[in-house]
Order: structure tokens, then C-alpha cells, then sequence
């Protein structure tokens, strides 16, 4: 019986039981994200409630629209989120809909790369919320990341403020 007690229990703790980077979420819809570039924080909202808000990180060179790929900027504007990625380098990442079709025709202009692959991830290292770092995606801590993976359904609106 002891044997028995002792393969269940390290067959539900190597299960990630109580530490899943998935959560549940059963509250109010989140109707659209916000982010200000400027203030360093994201708001989730349901209309104009808001739900949570936390600081961000961003790209390495955070002023400004996102204009090619490599700037390390991250864009702004009015995109939606539009995939998911549970197996990110950077804990979990939901992505954002860039580059829309003003950024491509922007990008062909300047006959640049547009880039792309822009997320909303949480971190390897640890989030200071001063240090912008990233490639031109938007950084949260790892615990504010999962619940916004379980709260943000893809197909919500993304509005990115200067």
C-alpha cells in the first residue's frame, strides 16, 4: 500500500499538479487589450471596465511605430490577437495580428521587411518592468502571462498607444 501511495503521488506531482502554466478563467469577457507604450503598462478590458492592468516591457528601442523587421521596436496601432503559442521560448505568447496592411504597404515603400512575430509573452529572466529587451513583442511577468493566456480569447481587439 505504501509502495502504491508513493508511485501516486510522484506520478501527480510529475503531472505539474498545482503548478500548470494554465489556468481557468470564468469571468467577465475580455472585450479588447490596451497597451501604453509610453506609460509601460497593459490594461485588459471587458467594454470599459477594466479587468487587470500590469507594467510591460518592450522592444530594445521602444520609441515609435515598428517600421521594419530588426528595428526592435514595437508597433502600434490597432491589430487583434491572433494565435497562441503554449510551447514559447518565453513561457507562454498570444500573438498580435502585425503586420496589418498599412504596415506591409509602409515596409514595401521603404523596400524593407515589414517583420513580424510580434507576441505578448512572459520571460526567461526576471521582469524588472524597467528594461526594455525584447525584439519589438510586449513582456510580462510569467504569473501575469498566464492569465492573460486564459483570459485573452484569439480574435480580441489589440490597440497599441505611442
Amino acid at each position: 500500500m505504501r509502495a502504491f501511495l508513493i508511485l501516486s503521488l510522484t506520478l501527480f506531482l510529475s503531472l505539474g499538479a498545482g503548478c500548470s502554466r494554465f489556468m481557468e478563467y470564468d469571468g467577465p469577457e475580455v472585450t479588447r487589450v490596451e497597451v501604453h507604450k509610453s506609460e509601460r503598462f497593459l490594461v485588459l478590458y471587458h467594454h470599459e471596465e477594466v479587468l487587470d492592468a500590469m507594467p510591460i516591457e518592450l522592444g530594445f528601442d521602444p520609441d515609435g511605430h515598428k517600421e521594419r523587421e530588426g528595428d526592435g521596436r514595437t508597433p502600434e496601432g490597432e491589430y487583434v490577437i491572433d494565435r497562441r503559442n503554449p510551447d514559447s521560448a518565453y513561457y507562454l505568447s498570444i500573438g498580435i495580428s502585425y503586420p496589418n496592411a498599412a504596415d506591409i504597404a509602409a515596409a514595401e515603400e521603404a523596400g524593407v521587411s515589414p517583420g513580424g512575430d510580434i507576441f505578448i509573452h512572459g520571460t526567461p529572466r526576471e521582469f524588472r518592468g524597467t528594461e526594455d529587451w525584447t525584439a519589438g513583442c510586449i513582456a510580462v511577468t510569467n504569473r501575469e502571462m498566464r492569465r492573460i493566456y486564459a483570459m485573452v480569447e484569439d480574435g480580441t481587439p489589440i490597440i497599441i498607444h505611442p
